[in-house]
């Protein structure tokens, strides 16, 4: 939309070139708006902020003048007035939440708002997302708002326009993942959906400020810690959702990237291995290069904003996460890293809207500039790029598929489809990138290569998706570059056409053709092509395979879209010179017609043909450039030439179709998804753009061709097919093809029902009698032809009304519904509004004649000139005559019918005659009704009985909206004033916004009149034949459900026809027919006929959105409780029609839901009391599962009534009714929620979004006629008036809530469990809220219930117990005030902040140290302050009893708590814990039972407990745990002492010490000798309890005693120890750094390495693994001094885990006794040793370590000890358990991540052991790991490493050992197959070279003729030692020769050397004897085996001799 005009008055304005290039400058999200003002006008960028401008004039194109810009800003500005009030009065719902609507609906109508609206509403809903006190549900309203108002990035600049803060939204965030931040877990927010909070930070951190970066760091960072990781996940996690990446303003130093990029990549590079962190850093990083790529001053190069060194590391993680299988190796991560991100999980981004792929190729195509076509090291984004394409080519092929094949082909999508968006985003000068930056020609060729053999091979893929995703690039690639990927494309398609290829190929290339359809129309040469690919198409349309058939109709529609199917060979006599279209070449044609443009296809042919050839002979290589090759004068002789022949086209395309729809299998007719139905409703859509693109002539020849089908045949079950062709067909040109249709169409139906008696009797079931048949096919053709096709049928008129009537007279059965269909399409086509008009081109362009140039021409949105359908005088009387005559009849029929004395038909009960009758006069009578909706206004008084509108203007008339917003006067709601429930519901929230939709009738007229009677009357005849049915045919289904379905279309279609879901129906078809034509970065380039299709789309939207809930009339009253009646019948199928019924007419009555509830409750009860299953059912789903269960729960005169039945109900068994009861158990116990008391908004905010109040003068006043308010002041005196009200209202409720509460309390007590429970539920929730806790009663009910004799309810209690006993702990934090709690302001008492010395050097080790002592002036329970960085405080708890003050409130409920805990209540709990457990895995410590007994000693430690004392606690302990023989009685010990332990801290000093003394002997004595492996788990679920996050210090006893252990190699009970070092380990995984007893446990393990028994060993080595882990910790002395270090050490900043002096000696120590066992150790023994037994805990320790986050830290020790004493491990036979796992550590090895300079002495390493080892199978298994790293660091190694890691491979192939050479031949082909080209041809070439010279050198020596071989006794000749060297050598050279062959398995056609190879080795070798000739032939056969497929293309590589050589060694001539 041309800036300068929106809205409708002045659209005249546009301007004609609005595509133009000039037209979309705008700036890419971020950038600077480099707009050339003056072109648009400055005012309206600033007014709209819109940095693009729309391309489609909406309103312009309407057939009817629209409200002015002025009249829709004036709306809003009301509407935004009418928010203020609400939100300012807490009013949100229905006040807040109903406006939110309005203004969505409002902005769906494409109006815009100002940019000013558009801020302070943003700001306004982002407070109301995350506001405290707002109800959650709400909230999510609120939050998706703030989506859709920031979604689209063009009409807010970040940081210009609007910024927003983090801070309140990071505070939300933080009580879910870092919940040891606030003292409670009980606040408001945790109650809050998280996920909804990621996706806000997802669109609100664009507004986030550049300048709060050193801010977020400084908050985040503190928090990192690896020693406990999920800290360190959730910061990353945090990091990647708030961190803002838009350009920072250039003068700070500390803003820009690189400043804090090297912290990042240190902080990656502390979790190694771990997937989760990979794909967040590179959803970083991808944001910040795309929204640096614009900033200038931001330091771009060859590899983007990141530094060369950061760049590889970004191309190894991507390597990673692409999880390609390389050689044995496993995945490169490890599971056990990301167990630990525990709660960070919350933070993830949604994995299927952002995948991992689309933010690598975001990261890619971002960093992209010409700038990398200038480096010389080959280390440029684009040359990486070519290395990981090339490096993982193969496992794109179809034959190699695995979990890798879909996250490829979206990768290569992704980046394709990016580059597409870039590259048209920088050409319209919408991105504003610096010059140097720009992707240019160069750039998109390398790129568009880059990709291409890969996408050729994706598009064949197995996976249905992978090839979606290969298809979608191919037609990306060639958007960018057609002369690089049609002539391959082409070259592969031809043959597939032409049937040469396998089945699957083919649809993959009509799949492709159609993808390409659009680039080959517009493109010079290439598009003399398609009308022989459409030629080809044909065979493809095939009853026999629709699969195939219905991708050659998509193709041919594409086509269709793209060019004018126009003889262009006729030369149109209109072409005069003066034509405005004519390029250069059109005036030679005009002038003088070109020889051959007799019509013949001659020319075409015969290009084509030599085309085709030319494809064939040149192989894969080829590169046709038409551009340079064919003059545009020949060119275009070509084209017009291939256009003679459409005429031929069309007749066998109709004959083709024609035999298909006659041979369609019969489709069952509902809605499978079947393949029939997809190609019948495929049809249509082809032939809509197929005809339309038809010139007249050919159009004749297509109408000629279906009216003789239709006439002549009937085809039964493809009616509907032919009825959508008809349909089209008479769309396109309706006066030419009525006139040849209808008449026969018209005659045949007569003659079927004068002359065969079609359709005379009545007919069972759905099945259509074989005599109707004929009589169906042709009216439902009929019915078609007359619908959506203008005003032409005004030429029949006379025959159609004569015709309907003669049916409806003599028809019965099924036949009539076709009929009255035929009824309902001929009145929607005269009265509706749509537009007719189908063209490619506007009609001036066609007037002028066609040319070549308009093939592929794109249309310019903005000028349209669309042809539309208004509905004229004479059709809308033809239509009143038509509704009244049909109507007319159906309401007499009707009458007659349910008369007393029903004349005709009789009633008798047996015959179905009367109900056939009555269902389908009111079928008929429905679809008259529905036919004529447009023609109904819904402000018409037979409608509704009061309205806002005033008619005759369209705008707000006297009664002005002033009254919605009082009171309507109606005597019901003042009843309801008196009782207080008087609910703000939806009666009273009008509407009074209505926009033109181009009504067609006079208020007032005649034709107004009858139409509006006739509705009136339809309404009442209705609610009579409802009465007749309930009285006299209750059972009668079919008539039911005919009665409803028309009182569903009496409420709904009015004005639209919305029981046919006409809007979604359009929308959805649009969308599909749009999708072909998307491109990333382009805007609305479709073809015309689909722009078209948008402008009547919007017209329909426009419908929908005046039609809003109306008042309520007298007439929908009675109808609306028929419905209700009727939801609650016996029979299933009425009540559900009248249950779908009734939930669409109460959406669209106001007021309807206060109505039908009473009813409803009553039928409830009534059927209760009668206990009648099926009413039961239907008046609970009514209640519960539709749109009255919100009103119902807000409605507290019904909800105490809905709450007793509800309760009632869940005592029945009926297992259908326990289902619903259970589906509507949440629903319920929601309404006992506490209602929102007060919320916490900032006021500023909310007054912001009052509009401004210039705009209301002089132009705004007229324009509503009487505002809610005139300005702010006079809005604010509303408020008090509404708050009062909403208070009111409220204390009502809750006092309602009180008594209900109470009254079901009695109940509880006294009813079976089943409905105890349920009412426990509701009582509970209704009586729990912040001010009072809980009632006396209901502590009563929880404290004693706990200890009730049902399982169920013991478990509902006591978590009540829980909820009530945190409720007065946070009360008490918050310092009892419910704003506090809101808020989360928790006061701790017992928190202490301790200031840290940080300036000290030995702050770190003095913090550290005090650990080790028992003593401590303040407990540290968090894990990490000063891990990583240091505050400048940190928080701690204090050490003695509690300060916590509870107020009387708390205190009383604790009393009353305590009154019934006695001995009694103790002893049966403990009795209850004792039993076993129901199922096994509820076998566990439970924590819950734990807590109940910590509740209960707490009450005791303050003396509220009269009847229980610490002595009777001990002495039940005791007894319930006995002898402790049963595992129960562990269970329960543990789970008493679990809580004495843990809850001791918080009592006097003097009573912690009693429990100390009591609870820790007895768990002593346990864990000395009572462990078993069945109790062991409780145990430890102990230990975790009483020190997990906690300071060491609280629990000092047990630690101390646990650290105590020694090994007792005396010992023999090897579970013992190991039990102890397991629970051992448990403390210092809990404790981790804090950890410092650790060196004596340390140094013992070490000292007894070798211990005899494995359960010790494996525990022994982990434990060392995890002690020596959380040694390491950073400290830095604060985040900048953390920024500094990291950027001065360089840009991927330090290296974590650096091995201590100490840890060295350790390593190398172990390493030295190991190696002094290994050469002791006697060779052969059997039995263990020394050697074998430590080998196997260390091996334990380091696959520990390296499948952890700090498995670098062994890297140093890789080449020098690890690797050879496993390689030593892995040769001990005897004992197959320690090979194993030596070599399952090995393996690990090439996955660690090395640093540039540490892979170095790796690589010597394998190369050295790979050259040197004496045993082979050292030799052998290195060369796994040469492979793995090989691949792993394709992007780090330099090239010198990786020659001489092939070297090394290379020389291999000459090893004695045949296993070595075998598994060098394979290293060696994968090393070639994943290396970057350039490195790659030359490694090619001297390995070939190397390896043809061995061959040759070596010959065989010649046999001596006649002498026969001296053999020895055995008979074979003894080889010598030469003969053995020389047999070496060969083989060398076969295997070498063979792995450069198997290097390139896919390759097709093969590289250009491998040929000579090959016949080289079926030369040099084939007939060698042994092991050599076997290998040459597996090498040739595999070759052979792998090309099955490509075969025909491969051969061509070979010369004829060469081929003759293979086939004499390995195949039969057959094959070739």
């Amino acid at each position: 939309m041309a800036i300068a005009g929106q809205g409708s008055g002045q659209s005249h304005n546009i301007n004609v070139n609005t595509a133009d290039a000039q037209d979309s400058r705008a700036t890419s999200p971020g950038g600077a708006a480099t707009r050339d003002i003056a072109q648009h006008g400055d005012d309206d960028f600033s007014r709209l902020g819109r940095t693009r401008p729309r391309v489609f004039p909406y309103a312009k194109y309407l057939p009817y003048d629209t409200e002015t810009r002025e009249q829709s800003e004036a709306d809003l500005d009301e509407m935004i007035k009418h928010l203020y009030i609400a939100v300012a009065s807490g009013d949100f719902v229905p006040g807040a939440v109903h406006w939110t609507k309005e203004i969505r609906g409002w902005m769906s109508l494409k109006f815009d708002l100002t940019k000013r609206q558009r801020i302070s509403l943003v700001k306004l809903y982002y407070e109301l997302s995350i506001a405290p006190g707002l109800e959650y549900s709400v909230a999510e309203r609120f939050a998706s708002m703030f989506m859709v108002l920031t979604k689209r990035k063009h009409y807010l600049r970040p940081g210009k326009d609007l910024t927003l803060d983090w801070r309140p939204l990071y505070k939300e965030l933080k009580v879910f993942v870092l919940p040891s931040e606030s003292s409670t877990q009980n606040t408001y927010s945790s109650k809050r959906n998280v996920r909804t909070l990621a996706k806000l930070c997802t669109f609100a951190q664009l507004f986030f400020d550049p300048k709060e970066i050193p801010a977020m760091l400084d908050e985040f960072l503190p928090y990192y810690s690896m020693s406990f990781s999920e800290q360190a996940f959730v910061v990353l996690g945090l990091l990647n959702l708030m961190l803002p990446t838009a350009p920072p303003p250039e003068d700070d130093e500390k803003l820009q990237p690189q400043y804090y990029l090297p912290t990042f990549f240190h902080l990656w590079s502390t979790i190694n291995r771990s997937m989760m962190v990979d794909m967040k850093m590179l959803d970083i990083f991808s944001r910040q290069a795309r929204d640096c790529l614009v900033a200038k001053h931001i330091p771009f190069t060859a590899t983007g904003i990141f530094t060369e060194e950061q760049s590889s590391l970004i191309f190894t993680a991507i390597l990673r996460l692409l999880e390609i299988p390389v050689g044995q190796a496993t995945t490169p991560y490890s599971a056990t890293v990301d167990v630990g991100a525990g709660n960070a999980i919350l933070l993830d981004r949604d994995a299927r809207k952002h995948p991992v792929s689309h933010s690598i190729a975001r990261w890619i195509v971002m960093s992209l500039s010409p700038q990398c076509l200038q480096v010389t090291n080959n280390r440029s984004t684009i040359h990486q790029l070519e290395g990981l394409i090339q490096g993982i080519e193969t496992f794109f092929h179809p034959s190699n598929s695995g979990g890798w094949t879909k996250p490829l082909a979206q990768l290569v999508y992704y980046l394709a489809d990016f580059f597409v968006m870039r590259w048209n985003r920088e050409q319209s000068g919408e991105y504003d990138v610096p010059a140097s930056r720009k992707l240019n020609v160069e750039v998109k060729r390398r790129f568009v290569l880059c990709l291409r053999d890969v996408v050729f091979m994706g598009i064949y893929a197995k996976s249905g998706t992978a090839m979606n995703y290969s298809l979608s690039t191919l037609q990306s690639l060639a958007y960018l570059e057609p002369d690089l990927i049609l002539p391959g494309a082409l070259q592969r398609i031809y043959p597939a056409m032409q049937g040469l290829v396998e089945v699957h190929r083919t649809i993959s290339s009509i799949r492709a053709l159609q993808m390409l359809a659009r680039v080959i129309s517009r493109t010079k040469g290439w598009r003399c092509h398609l009308t022989t690919l459409l030629g080809l198409a044909l065979p493809g349309i095939d009853a026999n395979d629709l699969d195939k058939t219905m991708h050659s109709l998509a193709f041919i529609q594409a086509v269709c879209y793209n060019i004018p199917l126009h003889d262009l060979t006729r030369t149109p006599a209109k072409n005069s010179e003066s034509d405005e279209l004519s390029d250069d070449f059109e005036m030679v044609e005009a002038q003088s017609p070109p020889a051959e443009s007799s019509g013949s296809t001659a020319l075409a042919v015969e290009w084509i043909t030599g085309q085709v050839a030319r494809f064939e002979q040149d192989g894969p290589g080829i590169s046709v450039d038409y551009a340079t090759e064919l003059s545009p004068e020949d060119e275009e002789a070509i084209l017009k030439s291939s256009t003679a022949g459409f005429a031929e086209f069309i007749t066998s395309f109709m004959a083709r179709v024609f035999t298909l729809l006659q041979n369609l299998p019969d489709a069952a007719r509902v809605k499978s998804g079947s393949p029939e139905e997809n190609v019948v409703n495929t049809l249509p859509a082809t032939f809509s753009p197929l005809l339309a693109s038809l010139s007249p002539e050919l159009y004749d020849i297509a109408l000629e061709q279906v009216a003789k089908f239709a006439s002549g045949h009937v085809v039964h079950q493809a009616r509907d097919a032919m009825a959508f062709i008809c349909n089209t067909m008479v769309k396109i040109h309706p006066k030419k093809a009525l006139q040849r249709l209808l008449p026969d169409l018209v005659a045949s139906i007569r003659t079927e029902i004068s002359e065969n008696g079609a359709g005379s009797t009545r007919t069972t079931g759905s099945e259509i009698l074989p005599r109707d048949r004929a009589l169906v096919w042709h009216v439902s053709l009929l019915s078609m032809c007359v619908v959506h096709v203008g005003r032409d049928v005004l030429d029949f008129q006379e025959e159609l009304f004569d015709l309907a009537n003669f049916m409806q007279d003599k028809c019965k059965g099924i036949p009539l519904v076709h009929v009255s269909n035929f009824v309902h399409h001929l009145l929607l086509n005269l009265t509706v509004t749509y537009t007719i008009d189908y063209g490619l081109f506007n009609k001036v362009e066609v007037e002028k004649g066609l040319t070549t140039a308009s093939w592929g021409r794109t249309c310019d949105p903005g000028g349209l000139d669309v042809q539309w359908h208004v509905p004229d005088q004479e059709e809308l009387k033809f239509a009143v005559r038509v509704a009244e005559a049909q109507g007319g009849r159906a309401l007499k029929a009707l009458k007659q019918l349910i008369s007393p004395v029903a004349e005709g038909v009789k009633r008798d009960g047996v015959g179905k005659d009367w109900s056939d009758e009555v269902s389908r006069n009111l079928v008929l009578l429905r679809l008259v009704i529905s036919g004529v909706c447009r023609l109904f206004r819904s402000d018409d008084g037979s409608v509704t009985p009061y309205t806002y509108i005033d008619t005759a203007g369209g705008k707000a008339g006297t009664n002005s909206p002033q009254e919605t917003d009082v009171d309507v006067p109606s005597s019901s709601e003042d009843e309801d004033e008196a009782d207080g429930f008087a609910n703000a519901e939806d009666e009273k929230v009008k509407r009074a916004f209505q926009y033109p939709t181009g009504y067609p009738l006079v208020t007032g007229s005649e034709a107004y009149e009858a139409v509006h009677e006739l509705r009136k009357t339809a309404g009442e005849t209705l609610h009579q034949v409802h009465d007749f049915l309930v009285k006299h045919q209750e059972d009668d289904v079919p008539c039911f459900s005919a009665l409803y379905t028309a009182y569903r279309t009496w409420f709904v279609d009015i004005g639209i026809e919305r029981s046919a879901h006409v809007l979604d129906r359009l929308t959805r078809l649009l969308s599909a027919d749009i999708h072909p034509f998307k491109f990333s970065g382009t805007r609305k380039e479709y073809p015309r006929p689909l722009l078209v299709r948008r402008a009547n789309l919007y017209h329909f939207q426009r419908l929908r959105f005046n039609e809003h809930p109306r008042a309520m009339s007298d007439l929908d009253k009675t109808l609306l409780l028929d419905l209700a009646a009727s939801s609650t019948s016996v029979y299933t199928d009425i009540r559900r029609t009248a249950q779908s019924a009734g939930e669409q007419a109460v959406k669209s009555i106001l007021g309807s839901k206060a109505l039908i509830i009473p009813p409803l409750l009553g039928a409830l009860e009534a059927a209760l009391k009668a206990n009648d299953h099926p009413r039961i059912k239907g008046a609970v789903f009514s209640l519960l599962f539709g749109s009255l269960a919100k009103p119902l729960s807000r409605n507290w005169k019904f909800a105490p009534r809905l709450i007793r039945l509800f309760l009632e109900v869940s005592v029945s068994d009926r297992p259908s009714i326990q289902k619903l009861v259970q589906g509507a158990a949440f629903t319920v116990q929601d309404f006992g929620k506490a209602e929102e008391r007060m919320v916490v908004l900032d006021e500023k905010t909310v007054t912001g979004i009052w509009p401004d109040e210039e705009t209301e003068g002089g132009s705004g006043k007229a324009l509503v006629a009487r505002t809610v308010a005139k300005d702010i002041a006079e809005a604010d005196a509303f408020v008090p008036g509404k708050k009062e009200k909403i208070r009111k209202r409220r204390a009502v409720v809750e006092k309602t809530k009180k008594e209900l509460s109470a009254s079901l309390l009695q109940e509880v007590k006294s009813s079976h469990w089943k409905k105890a429970s349920r009412t426990a539920v509701m009582v509970i929730g209704l009586d729990y809220r912040f001010e009072t806790v809980a009632s006396d009663g209901v502590i009563e009910l929880i404290t004693k219930g706990i200890v009730d004799t049902h399982p169920a309810l013991r478990g509902l209690y006591s978590t009540s117990l829980n909820a009530v006993f945190s409720l007065c702990q946070t009360r008490a934090l918050v310092g009892h005030t419910y704003e506090n709690y809101l808020l989360d302001r928790q006061v701790d008492p017992d928190e202490v902040t301790i200031a840290t010395e940080r300036d000290s050097e030995d702050w770190t080790h003095r913090f550290l140290d005090s650990f080790a002592k028992p003593e401590a002036e303040a407990y540290v329970d968090n894990d990490y302050p000063g891990w990583l960085v240091w505050k400048d405080s940190f928080k701690a708890a204090q050490t003695g009893p509690t300060k916590l003050v509870y107020d009387d409130v708390e205190i009383n409920v604790r009393k009353q708590m305590g009154g019934f805990i006695d001995r009694g209540w103790l002893s049966s709990l403990f009795g209850y814990m004792k039993q076993e457990p129901r199922d096994q895995h509820a076998d566990r410590f439970r924590i819950s039972s734990s807590m109940i007994v910590a509740y209960a000693l707490d009450l005791m430690a303050c003396g509220l407990t009269p009847g229980l004392g610490w002595s009777d606690f001990k002495e039940l302990t005791l007894a319930v745990f006995g002898d402790g023989s049963e595992r129960h009685q562990h269970r329960v010990l543990a789970e008493i002492t679990g809580a004495m332990l843990s809850s001791a801290e918080d009592f006097s000093h003097e009573f912690r010490e009693e429990i100390w003394s009591f609870a820790f002997p007895l768990v002593r004595r346990i864990f000395a000798d009572g462990l078993t492996p069945e109790n062991i788990g409780y145990w430890s679920t102990l230990v975790t309890l009483v020190v997990g996050g906690k300071d060491p210090r609280r629990a000092w006893p047990l630690v101390d005693w646990l650290a105590g252990f020694r090994l007792d190699m005396g010992s023999h009970a090897a579970f013992k120890e190991s039990s102890k070092i397991q629970l051992l380990h448990l403390v210092i995984s809990a404790i981790g750094w804090h950890f410092r007893l650790d060196r004596p446990v340390v140094n013992d393990f070490l000292e007894h390495i070798d211990h005899p028994y494995k359960g010790v060993r494996e525990v022994m080595g982990t434990m060392l693994a995890t002690t020596f882990k959380t040694r390491w910790h950073e400290s830095w002395r604060d985040v900048p001094t953390l920024l500094i270090a990291q950027r001065e050490a360089g840009s991927v900043g330090t290296r974590p885990y650096v091995p201590t002096e100490e840890y060295t000696g350790i390593v190398n120590d172990i390493f030295d006794r190991l190696e002094k066992w290994r050469v002791e150790r006697p060779a052969g023994i059997q039995t263990p040793t020394s050697y074998t037994q430590a080998s196997k805990t260390v091996l334990l320790w380091l696959d520990t370590t390296l499948s952890s986050y700090d498995c670098t830290v062994l890297v140093p020790f890789f080449p020098s000890r690890v690797m050879k004493e496993l390689l030593h491990m892995m040769d001990v036979k005897e004992d197959p358990e320690l090979q194993a796992l030596a070599y399952h550590v090995f393996r690990h090895l090439p996955n660690i991540p090395h640093n540039r300079e540490e892979d170095g002495d790796f690589i010597q390493a394998l190369i050295r052991i790979g050259q040197e080892a004496t045993s082979w199978h050292q030799r052998l298994r290195v060369l796994i790991n040469i492979q793995v790293i090989y691949f792993r660091h394709l992007f780090l190694m330099s090239d010198l490493q990786a020659k001489a890691l092939m070297r090394c491979v290379r020389d291999m192939l000459l090893d004695m050992q045949l296993e070595v050479r075998l598994g060098a031949a394979a290293t060696l082909s994968g090393m070639v197959r994943c290396s970057p080209v350039e490195f790659r041809e030359q490694a090619v070439q001297q390995l070939k070279k190397h390896f043809t010279k061995l061959l040759v050198d070596n010959p065989l020596p010649k046999k001596t003729r006649g002498a026969a071989p001296p053999r020895d006794g055995s008979g074979t000749a003894t080889p010598s030692a030469e003969g053995n060297k020389l047999v070496l050598t060969r083989h060398a050279a076969v295997l070498g020769l063979g792995a450069l062959v198997q290097a390139f398995p896919y390759t097709s056609p093969p590289p250009a050397w491998l040929p000579a190879v090959l016949a080289t080795l079926a030369g040099k070798a084939a007939n060698d004897p042994g092991m050599v000739g076997k290998s040459v032939k597996s090498v040739l056969s595999d070759f052979k085996k792998t090309r099955q497929d490509t075969w025909f293309v491969d051969a061509k590589v070979f010369t004829s001799e060469q081929l003759e050589d293979l086939e004499g060694v390995l195949w039969k001539s057959y094959f070739a």
